[in-house]
């Protein structure tokens, strides 16, 4: 008989527009202490932890079979977090400044805020973004720092996970806790890489991609 096992991750289901402040700093605590939660964005959920949470970001990368050419996200409350951790010229500030907050994740050279093992091995490249949701933007501001984020897309499907339940039942023993709050993007974000001369466009999703083209 296969013994059952005990639930680990904790369910918050928190208001869309009036996120509960108490439910938002446990879930700020649990990533203080260093652990992996699932949570809504305006470009479907994520998973995220600290920037320093080495056995995070060895689970998000065991969650989703990633290898070192992925390009993982720093996901930021505002542009002058963002701008701590990515090198911008004027050109590139102006063009991602017009386009945040929203569905859009930007590649661009890391600075040594930057943590080596988050970086793309060849390039030396992370991403950023800055998330059009009130439940994101609510955690981040408690955090006071970005969330090391990916998104949360599972081997073998061809569709991010949508529902915070099912999240909570399928992967309930590799997280710490999953936030629902009912409203949550269903694309993952447009991916433009800023790292040469011209922006390209590396994933079409649900940012318009029309100003980078």
């Amino acid at each position: 008989m296969i013994p059952k096992l005990t639930p680990v991750a904790k369910y918050f289901d928190v208001h869309p527009d009036n996120p509960q402040r108490r439910s938002i700093g446990q879930v700020v605590d649990i990533v203080r202490g260093d652990g992996l939660i699932a949570y809504p964005t305006d470009s479907c959920f994520a998973l995220g932890c600290r920037l320093g949470n080495r056995d995070g970001l060895d689970r998000i990368r065991s969650i989703r079979h990633l290898d070192d050419r992925h390009h993982f996200t720093l996901v930021c409350q505002d542009f002058a977090q963002l701008g701590q951790f990515v090198h911008i010229s004027n050109t590139v500030f102006r063009a991602i400044k017009a386009s945040t907050p929203g569905s859009y994740t930007f590649i661009l050279p890391a600075t040594k805020e930057v943590p080596r093992r988050l970086l793309h091995a060849k390039k030396k490249t992370v991403g950023v973004r800055i998330p059009d949701h009130v439940v994101a933007q609510s955690l981040l501001a408690e955090l006071g720092e970005p969330l090391l984020s990916s998104t949360l897309l599972l081997p073998g499907q061809e569709e991010p996970m949508t529902q915070g339940w099912e999240i909570k039942d399928l992967l309930d023993h590799v997280l710490d806790a999953v936030i629902d709050s009912g409203e949550c993007g269903t694309e993952p974000t447009t991916v433009i890489d800023f790292s040469q001369d011209e922006p390209e466009i590396v994933r079409y999703g649900a940012g318009d991609p029309a100003r980078f083209e």
